[in-house]
């Protein structure tokens, strides 16, 4: 018998086991539980100090990449001069009565001298050659070859930032127009030598004078192509 056990008389007498008090009260002991945890619980989150993290965070400095300049090779110093000898007078007997020759029109006809050179004519546009000149010529058209510059640039090498410096000769006439140009300098491309000899066509110039009197000359002159 589990719950009651027969005595004499036939009374029986309930006696209730520690197992069947545990199963009567556990709904309240379980639900008490877990009200009683979650009041804890709660009680911990609200009253615990607040937490937060800590910055890590951090800057660097940007690094700027140093180009090296290439290495020089220092030559070897140049070789010691030999000292200079000293100078020794050297002994000499001079005559004194060393006389020089007068020079005379009698001695010397006017009718004996030789002939003055010939003249030979030159033609200084074959090349370029040194003509005396005092007043320089001068450039009459800079707004026209300022144009013509932006003009006969290639665009390659004007799109691609390259630029350059050709030196030309210029003929220029006694009336100051151009009849001829030739490179002396080369930029180093070729494309800008052949724009720079478009570009020498347009100057005009003011006659180059030799005192009184015009003359033809040659002049060099820069013609740079830069990008701005």
């Amino acid at each position: 018998m589990s719950a009651a056990e027969a005595v004499p008389g036939n009374l029986e007498i309930l006696q209730e086991t520690a197992n069947e008090r545990l199963k009567r009260t556990f709904d309240s002991w379980f639900w008490g539980s877990m009200i009683i945890a979650t009041v804890v619980h709660f009680g911990a989150f609200a009253f615990a100090p607040e937490m937060t993290a800590e910055d890590f965070s951090f800057t660097s400095e940007e690094l700027e990449a140093i180009v090296m300049p290439p290495e020089i090779e220092i030559p070897p110093p140049p070789q010691a001069i030999a000292r200079p000898a000293t100078p020794v007078i050297a002994e000499a007997n001079i005559d004194e009565d060393i006389t020089i020759a007068p020079t005379t029109f009698e001695d010397n006809p006017v009718d004996d001298l030789p002939p003055p050179p010939e003249e030979i004519a030159t033609d200084i546009s074959a090349a370029p050659t040194f003509t005396p000149f005092t007043v320089a010529p001068e450039l009459q058209n800079m707004q026209e070859v300022q144009r013509a510059l932006t003009r006969e640039y290639p665009t390659v090498l004007r799109d691609s930032g390259i630029g350059g410096r050709v030196l030309v000769w210029f003929f220029i006439d006694e009336d100051g127009r151009v009849q001829q140009t030739q490179v002396n300098e080369t930029s180093g491309y070729e494309a800008l030598d052949q724009a720079a000899l478009n570009v020498a066509g347009v100057y005009r110039f003011s006659p180059a004078m030799n005192r009184e009197n015009r003359v033809a000359v040659w002049v060099a002159l820069p013609i740079t192509f830069q990008v701005r």
